[in-house]
């Protein structure tokens, strides 16, 4: 699997990538939770373990679907893209993983457009969330609370905008697990604002 030279957590993230997905979106978050320690498996919907990004970039996963168990993840995470998350949100394994976390309170982060598949299963009706300005409607007619804030947090629900906020989403899930003097280590090497 995915993990960083130094592992600092017994914690483990599950990323999981349809044909489509945003690279940035992804591999951005996964870089900041590398820097902190935490290990992520690149999870592949599909049948192969090469993934093809919305920009054409292929993208090695550590394991595909059938093979990932997706409740042994402390964090489940969406990235966007299209047409990464209408695919993620077809597939009926992916959603009723995301209803069992949502109904059991475990933390599920999703960003740019993928924060719409938990607006249409109707997760986010009365929170506070974000996603990309093209799907703020989905989330408003869902009954969502939405906001222009680079990342909401509302309860276990992470929700960030889109590729720009990527770095955004990467740190707040590191000080979710890891701590706040944690995500400011991650956010200083990264040069972060």
């Amino acid at each position: 699997m995915t993990a960083p030279d130094e592992l600092t957590t017994d914690t483990v993230v599950g990323v999981l990538l349809a044909p489509g997905f945003e690279e940035v979106e992804a591999l951005a978050v996964v870089d900041a939770l590398f820097r902190a320690g935490v290990r992520t498996d690149l999870i592949s919907v599909e049948g192969s373990t090469e993934v093809k990004s919305s920009h054409g970039i292929r993208v090695g996963a550590d394991l595909a679907l059938d093979e990932a168990d997706l409740t042994s993840y402390e964090v489940l995470f969406l990235p966007g893209g299209m047409p990464g998350t209408t695919n993620l949100a077809a597939h009926p394994v992916i959603g009723a993983e995301i209803d069992r976390r949502v109904h059991a309170d475990l933390p599920i982060a999703a960003i740019c457009a993928a924060p719409s598949i938990l607006a249409e299963r109707g997760h986010l009706h009365a929170r506070q969330a974000t996603a990309n300005p093209g799907f703020m409607n989905t989330l408003e007619k869902a009954g969502a609370h939405t906001l222009l804030t680079p990342v909401v947090v509302d309860g276990n629900i992470f929700t960030s905008r889109g590729a720009g906020t990527a770095l955004d989403l990467g740190i707040a899930l590191v000080a979710f697990l890891r701590g706040e003097t944690e995500a400011e280590k991650v956010a200083t090497a990264l040069v972060y604002r």
